[in-house]
């Protein structure tokens, strides 16, 4: 007998966990191969003599247990290996041979590494007994809010009543913010090239990821409106400082309509900040803008060093038992030596010296870009931690990527970061921060080089 499609009399009741496990079923015996499309919910609820509800019900637990995916526009698929995308940063470089270009990360020199000996130095004479001997977040954490809250107010938000919780950085921080801000089936939109975590994230919570078209300053209010008006959208996602991987800011006025869409439209606000106040002379979070309805973040691992795992995650204060709620059950709570470490660092200068130090630096780097790449169309954002550089000609993303890896340099492709399965501008993003100056410059130059060449007709694969 065949499992698929099921026969509305096999179905037991609950029916919603029972269609289920029939797919799962199905799917495990190769009767529903990967890749394939499922039948809509109004048709299979037809079939089977079920409300649509039902069906949706089944669906959605199904994309929360990862065996399949749904994608806005076109319909619900089996999922497959190639639905598990992989990283667009080079995974391993220990040996240093490649120059590696393809990960975020903020310069790294010897001067951090001394001042972390000595503040594990400091902390091992006066280590509050509590950041070691308690199990109870409000307790081991509390002592650290008032630096968190005087780093905030350098990021762009005030004093006023937000709810506060401190994580292990800003993956800590988005995981959070997404499971108190959505239920399973939710639907969530964001820039067309987004954060690349994102959609394996939403697709574990059950999440629906559509991706919306972009232009130099980031979404298109438009775009955002419309998919509002075709369905229920409870979050949107932005990175809207310099961080999509086509390094657009917002300016104000598009901040302030992206926000009025969002207030008439009921949607919930999700401020990814990560690399926080880096960037000179940047607009006010939209979180400053908006606090009623927006999850922010940030954290000191983008903009002093990347081994100091300390965030913040900021919101309307009704959602604040709740976050904590998910943070116990994902993280617990913010390792309190890694917050001890950096509310020390905040409170006596070190963080906002080392900051204005991440500034300096990466203003210069991308004085080096516009001297390198100078007549190449390219994007970047002022004093930000990378620049997008679209296919020029002939180029493909694989082509490109490929022969800068000949040539012992690392990038991250473009489609690494598509959200939907939409048309994008192919391109690559060129992190400037992982390596010493002089091992950036040879790498921009071989991008320089070949950006300016053509490709060989052979096609060529990692």
């Amino acid at each position: 007998m065949t499992i698929w499609p099921p026969q509305p009399d096999h179905l037991r009741r609950p029916a919603y966990r029972s269609l289920a496990e029939t797919i799962v079923r199905a799917v495990e015996a190769g009767e529903l191969q990967a890749g394939e499309r499922l039948p809509t919910h109004r048709n299979l609820a037809y079939d089977l003599n079920l409300s649509v509800q039902t069906v949706s019900r089944a669906y959605d637990e199904l994309i929360r247990r990862g065996v399949i995916v749904g994608e806005v526009g076109r319909g619900t698929f089996v999922r497959t290996e190639r639905d598990d995308p992989k990283p667009p940063y080079l995974p391993d470089n220990r040996d240093g041979t490649l120059i590696d270009l393809s990960i975020l990360k903020p310069v790294f020199k010897q001067e951090h590494l001394e001042a972390m000996r000595s503040i594990l130095a400091e902390v091992s004479v006066d280590l509050p007994e509590t950041a070691i001997s308690s199990f109870r977040p409000a307790r081991a954490l509390q002592k650290y809010e008032a630096a968190s809250r005087k780093w905030l107010k350098l990021c762009g938000l005030g004093s006023s009543p937000q709810g506060l919780l401190l994580t292990n950085g800003n993956s800590s921080a988005m995981t959070v913010a997404l499971m108190t801000a959505t239920s399973p089936g939710d639907l969530i939109v964001t820039e067309n090239l987004g954060l690349h975590t994102l959609k394996p994230l939403s697709r574990y919570l059950g999440l629906r990821v559509q991706g919306l078209e972009t232009d130099d300053l980031g979404i298109v209010p438009d775009a955002f409106s419309s998919a509002c008006e075709r369905g229920a959208v409870k979050v949107i996602y932005l990175m809207p400082t310099g961080m999509s991987p086509r390094a657009f800011t917002m300016d104000r006025a598009r901040r302030e309509e992206i926000v009025r869409v969002a207030r008439r439209h009921d949607v919930l606000i999700v401020e990814n900040d990560a690399w926080g106040p880096v960037q000179p002379d940047r607009p006010a979070p939209i979180a400053a803008l908006a606090p009623e309805r927006c999850f922010y973040f940030t954290s000191l691992t983008k903009c002093i060093m990347p081994g100091l795992r300390f965030g913040f995650l900021v919101m309307p204060e009704i959602y604040e038992a709740a976050a904590a709620n998910r943070s116990l059950v994902t993280n617990w709570m913010a390792t309190p030596l890694m917050a001890d470490i950096g509310a020390r660092w905040i409170e006596n200068g070190t963080a906002e010296r080392f900051l204005h130090d991440q500034t300096r630096h990466f203003q210069e780097r991308n004085r080096i870009v516009r001297e390198m790449f100078s007549g190449l169309d390219f994007r970047a954002s002022p004093g930000g931690l990378h620049v997008w550089l679209p296919m020029p000609g002939s180029w493909t993303e694989e082509t490109f990527v490929a022969l800068a890896r000949q040539q012992r340099v690392a990038v991250a492709s473009g489609s690494s970061f598509l959200m939907s399965d939409t048309s994008f501008e192919a391109g690559v993003r060129i992190c400037l921060g992982g390596e010493p100056e002089d091992r950036l410059r040879f790498g921009l130059n071989v991008l320089a080089r070949l950006a300016r060449s053509q490709p060989e007709p052979a096609v060529l694969t990692l």
